[in-house]
């Protein structure tokens, strides 16, 4: 029986899927953030001294450079000038051309995924309807890192076969940088232009001081309530620059969002994971608290994280460094599973499983002694090399859909036979396993 099966389906950093953005890469003084300098009125005087026909013409000239590339750009521009003269304090009586002109310089083009695309997560897609029997629809979340390693997030749906081949349907033509507001008790909401908007046109990108660089490794979840209500969590990691902070995303349609901050001192690391059901009254976490070893968190308050108990160690060669989750856990009849990632020598970034018990997750069941993939020579080089790196995978049938990110330059698409894998689980206490034991390591055969 074959525990892993890797497909031909895969994504690549795409260049050419560009969004507009406000002119801020660089906040020094004297950087590339026009607003915070001098430049912002010689701009603006600049394209009052011109008259009428050469404003139009300037601005015909910009629309014929990026108008197919971008949709209701003039718009874009509009918005962007509001933007501008809130913060400098303009109050001119301007024609729209000279509004949309002044907008268009104090914005640029940013290409989202072109450096990066990696550490993806799966889960069922709210609107199952129109499908044939046992197919399954989803969402696909993607990191995609742009230029000066700025992180963000954007997404893909799909439909899940009943023999388990996963297809994505047609990338869109067009992707725009969902614009921020202000939601409820402190959250910052993002919204779908319209419903006519595809998903994956939408980029959400970082908002917040505390952000500042990007938002990270998004570990989705689909959520059920006490009364069998379903909404969708994810954590995902904040980076502004000098420290991380972990967040949290909900979303109940995929059309608005709202992050928030975390708080509490076991919300105090990255790579969280949220159950996908409560467990005795309480909402019930998997992360690293120390940067080695996983815990268990709870919390009868979703956005407060106070108290962590210890549940796993780094035990076998392959992961020696330190452990993680790679994921949400998924529920079975068996347990808890857990994809985990543990890393070796040479950093060498494999992905294995755990097993909890039902109802007290604190207790393993069997782990992975072996990894179920690894990084082979044929496909581990790129922008990180050695590492292949999941943010959450799908059970459906008796498989599981694992995307999954190979040396943060690609995704790539696996299923796993989970009989074959919770076979391949030793239980505690064991001892060492055979280290050339391998399950998974990713060959050049697997290419698409």
């Amino acid at each position: 029986m074959q525990l892993i099966r890797s497909l031909p389906l895969q994504l690549l950093p795409n260049e050419e899927r560009v969004v507009v953005r406000p002119l801020q890469i660089a906040p020094e003084p004297n950087g590339l953030d026009p607003v915070r300098n001098h430049r912002a009125e010689r701009i603006v005087a600049g394209v009052r001294s011109l008259d009428r026909r050469s404003v139009e013409a300037e601005l015909s000239l910009l629309l014929g450079d990026f108008g197919d590339r971008h949709r209701e750009l003039r718009s874009v521009f509009e918005d962007r000038y509001e933007q501008v003269a809130r913060e400098i304090g303009l109050n001119d009586e301007l024609i729209p051309a000279q509004r949309e002109l002044i907008g268009a310089y104090f914005c640029h083009e940013y290409a989202f995924e072109a450096a990066a695309l990696m550490n993806p997560s799966i889960v069922p897609h709210p609107d199952q309807s129109g499908l044939k029997p046992g197919d399954l629809r989803f969402v696909l979340s993607l990191r995609g890192v742009g230029e000066g390693h700025y992180s963000s997030i954007s997404f893909r749906e799909g439909i899940l076969s009943a023999d388990g081949t996963p297809q994505l349907l047609p990338e869109a033509k067009f992707a725009f940088a969902a614009k921020p507001d202000s939601g409820t008790d402190g959250a910052v909401r993002f919204r779908r232009r319209t419903r006519n908007t595809s998903l994956d046109e939408m980029v959400l990108f970082p908002s917040t001081p505390a952000q500042g660089k990007g938002l990270e490794d998004l570990r989705l979840v689909r959520f059920t309530s006490e009364h069998g209500e379903a909404c969708y969590y994810g954590t995902y990691t904040a980076y502004s620059g000098d420290a991380v902070a972990s967040e949290l995303l909900s979303t109940r349609d995929f059309d608005t969002f709202d992050l928030r901050p975390l708080r509490g001192d076991a919300a105090r690391n990255k790579g969280m994971a949220l159950f996908p059901r409560k467990l005795g009254g309480d909402f019930l976490m998997i992360g690293r608290q120390d940067n080695e070893n996983l815990f268990l968190l709870r919390s009868p308050d979703l956005y407060r994280w106070e108290t962590s108990e210890l549940i796993a160690r780094p035990e076998y060669s392959w992961e020696l460094v330190q452990i993680g989750n790679c994921g949400s856990p998924i529920e079975l009849d068996e347990g808890w599973l857990v994809l985990t990632h543990g890393v070796g020598p040479m950093r060498k970034y494999s992905i294995g499983a755990m097993l909890l018990d039902k109802d007290d997750p604190t207790r393993i069941i069997g782990r992975s002694p072996v990894p179920i993939l690894s990084p082979g020579e044929a496909r581990g080089r790129g922008y990180v090399p050695n590492v292949v790196y999941t943010c959450g995978a799908l059970a459906h049938e008796d498989r599981i859909l694992m995307p999954y990110g190979v040396a943060d330059k690609s995704v790539h698409f696996a299923t796993i036979d989970v009989r074959a894998l919770l076979a391949s689980l030793a239980p505690p206490g064991a001892g060492p396993a055979d280290p050339t034991a391998r399950h998974g390591d990713i060959e050049e055969d697997c290419d698409a």
